[in-house]
């Protein structure tokens, strides 16, 4: 069995108050607060992500950060994962790390796309903040997927 986990980076603000360059846009500080308290509840998880593989802009990377942090876990960077993303590109970047149960931080509309194209039905909306895991039986494939969770970050609570 292939575990993927799809993370779309939690809060950071709204993109037309931002006047910088969009992938140095960071997270706010819910979006902080949203990270941590993910990472927290994964690492009380025996399945949780062994390798966070993240897009370059700053608010993924950030996200990807706090949740490693928590998992004691390592965090490498993939450009792919700034540009639009489909199920063959997700799969090789998972292959390429060689993690177990790797986790993909990145964007919308991408990951929303890309979660429902794993699943064979159309797309899945993510929050920003949300976490997917997506099992396969025979590696990473498009229809091949089925969905053991998706976490949208209130359900986690407020500190």
């Amino acid at each position: 069995m292939t575990t993927l986990y799809l993370l779309r980076h939690a809060h950071a603000g709204d993109p037309g108050d931002w006047a910088g360059d969009d992938d140095l846009r960071p997270l706010s500080e819910k979006g902080r607060r949203q990270a941590s308290r993910l990472g927290e509840a994964l690492a009380r998880w025996s399945e949780a992500p062994d390798l966070l593989i993240t897009s370059p802009r700053l608010r993924a990377r950030q996200t990807a950060e706090l949740v490693a942090e928590a998992l004691g876990v390592e965090v490498v960077e993939d450009q792919r994962l700034a540009r639009p993303l489909e199920t063959r590109v997700a799969a090789d970047i998972a292959a390429a790390h060689g993690a177990a149960r790797p986790c993909l931080v990145g964007h919308d509309p991408d990951f929303s796309s890309l979660l429902g194209e794993l699943l064979g039905v159309g797309d899945v909306p993510m929050r920003k903040g949300a976490l997917a895991r997506v099992d396969f039986d025979a590696g990473i494939r498009a229809g091949a997927g089925s969905i053991r969770l998706l976490l949208p970050p209130e359900i986690l609570g407020r500190k």
